[in-house]
């Protein structure tokens, strides 16, 4: 049996040992390619989860405005003219916008909580003054063709409408106050102590 050959089992343990080396090689490359793969991930998953989002803008819609109503205020305020309010102002508006009350004013006659309406005048009298009968602000001013106008009568002018007394005109006054105003004359229907028999006696002789 011939002698082993020296050169070749040097050959065969270097291949042996260039072969494990290769091994160790690749599973240290993919091993590195994992965790490098693994930290890039969570990196990214870090930024996505931590990253600012931009707040919705909350939708803001301003209330809606009344109509536009021109009131004329004259007398005993400091800025009396023609001012621009809105549907469902009351007579203390106008006042306000006016600038105020005169020192000398008469600050009973004139009903603060009622509502304006569209084209109307009012008078602020002084303390002592009789406002004549038909002059802006008196219960005249609110008769309208020879029709009491159901926006802007006062307790006084209502009661001189058939079948109206003290109690039934405060009812009509507490109605336009707490529904804005009448915006036809079969509101009065709403009213309570008004049924048909009273409105039918009162329709023609009432306007808005």
């Amino acid at each position: 049996m011939p002698p082993p050959d020296p050169l070749a089992a040097s050959r065969t343990g270097r291949f042996r040992v260039g072969l494990g080396a290769a091994v160790v090689l690749l599973i240290i490359g993919v091993a590195v390619t994992v965790l490098v793969t693994a930290l890039s991930s969570s990196a990214g998953n870090r930024t996505t989860v931590g990253a600012s989002r931009p707040a919705a803008s909350p939708s803001v819609s301003a209330p809606p405005a009344g109509a536009a109503i021109f009131v004329h205020i004259l007398g005993a305020v400091k800025s009396p003219g023609l001012y621009e309010l809105r549907d469902g102002d009351r007579a203390i508006d106008v006042i306000a916008a006016a600038g105020g009350y005169t020192e000398n004013a008469d600050r009973r006659q004139l009903n603060l909580a009622r509502f304006l309406s569209d084209g109307e005048q009012i008078y602020v009298p002084i303390e002592g003054e009789a406002i004549p009968t038909g002059s802006p602000g008196s219960s005249a001013s609110a008769m309208s063709g020879g029709k009491v106008n159901l926006n802007t009568a006062d307790a006084a002018a209502l009661e001189t409408l058939p079948r109206v007394g003290p109690a039934l005109a405060s009812r009509i006054l507490a109605w336009r106050e707490a529904n804005g105003r009448f915006t036809s004359i079969e509101d009065l229907l709403g009213v309570s102590g008004i049924g048909d028999k009273t409105f039918a006696g009162l329709k023609d002789l009432v306007t808005i």
